[in-house]
C-alpha cells in the first residue's frame, strides 16, 4: 500500500516547517510564487529549507531564471545548468525545470544539459507542459529525457478543471513517469484528482500573513502569503492510501 504523495510549494524555511508539521511528504521551494509563478530561490534559502527537511528527497527546488515563456536562449540554458548544479550540491533531491521549443515540443537539448548538471538528482518538468495543446504527446520525449515527474494542471487554470487531461496523462505515462496534479488545488478537489490516477498532489496552502506594517516609501501591499499548516493537515487527511 502506498499513500499518494503530498507536495507543498513554499518560499522559505518557515513555510517548509509548517508544511512538514502538517503532514507534507515533500516541499517545492521557489521564490516570488504569488507574483511570478515561482523563480529560482537563493542558495541560502535552499540551505535553510534543506536543514528543516532533514533529507534530500523531501526537497525539490524550482530552477527558473525569469518570468515569461519557456523558450530559452543558449545563455539561459547554461544559467539554469549552473543553478541546478548549485542546488543539488546544497542537498536538493530534485530540481524542477522546463523548456520548450518554439513549436511547442520538449527542448530535449536543454533537458539533457540540465540532467547532466543534476548529477543523479530527480528531474521534474513543471507546468510548461500546460502551455501546449496536447500534453500527453510530450510524455515519450520527457521519459526519454530522463524526467521522472511532471507537475501539471491538465492544461487548465485549476487542476480540477483538467481532470480528463490528467487522466490521459496517467494512462499515457503508464508508470514510466509520475504525474503530479498541481495548479489551483483546493482540499475539496483532492478526491476527484486522486481518482484520475495521479501519483501526487501539489498545492501552495497559502494564506495572507495579516501584516499591516508599511512596506516602504515606494508603496505596495504590506502583507504577504504564508504557508498555512491547517490547510496542509486537511490536505494530508484527504489523501487516500493506494493499494
Amino acid at each position: 500500500m502506498t499513500r499518494i504523495v503530498l507536495e507543498i510549494a513554499v518560499d522559505g524555511p518557515a513555510g517548509a516547517r509548517s508544511a512538514f508539521e502538517g503532514g507534507a511528504d515533500r516541499v517545492e521551494l521557489c521564490q516570488a510564487l504569488a507574483a511570478t509563478g515561482g523563480l529560482t530561490p537563493s542558495g541560502a534559502t535552499v540551505d535553510a529549507v534543506r536543514a528543516v527537511a532533514g533529507a534530500s528527497e523531501r526537497v525539490a527546488v524550482l530552477v527558473r531564471p525569469r518570468v515569461g515563456g519557456f523558450v530559452y536562449t543558449a545563455e539561459e540554458v547554461e544559467l539554469v545548468a549552473a543553478d541546478v548544479a548549485d542546488v543539488v550540491q546544497r542537498g536538493a533531491g530534485a530540481v524542477v525545470v522546463g523548456a520548450l521549443t518554439r513549436d511547442g515540443a520538449v527542448d530535449r537539448r536543454a533537458l539533457e544539459r540540465w540532467r547532466n548538471a543534476a548529477r543523479g538528482a530527480e528531474l521534474v518538468f513543471h507546468r510548461a507542459i500546460d502551455t501546449v495543446p496536447e500534453p500527453a504527446a510530450l510524455v515519450d520525449d520527457l521519459v526519454g529525457s530522463g524526467v521522472s515527474r511532471v507537475l501539471t494542471s491538465g492544461g487548465a487554470a485549476r487542476s480540477i478543471d483538467g481532470v480528463e487531461t490528467l487522466r490521459a496523462l496517467t494512462e499515457t505515462a503508464a508508470g514510466r513517469l509520475q504525474i503530479m496534479a498541481g495548479g489551483g488545488v483546493r482540499v475539496e478537489d483532492i478526491p476527484a484528482l486522486v481518482a484520475c490516477g495521479v501519483d501526487a498532489i501539489h498545492l501552495s496552502a497559502r494564506t495572507p500573513s495579516g501584516d499591516t506594517a508599511p512596506s516602504g516609501p515606494g508603496g505596495g501591499d504590506p502583507g504577504f502569503d504564508v504557508t498555512d499548516g491547517a490547510i496542509v493537515r486537511r490536505a494530508a487527511s484527504a489523501l487516500p492510501v493506494r493499494l
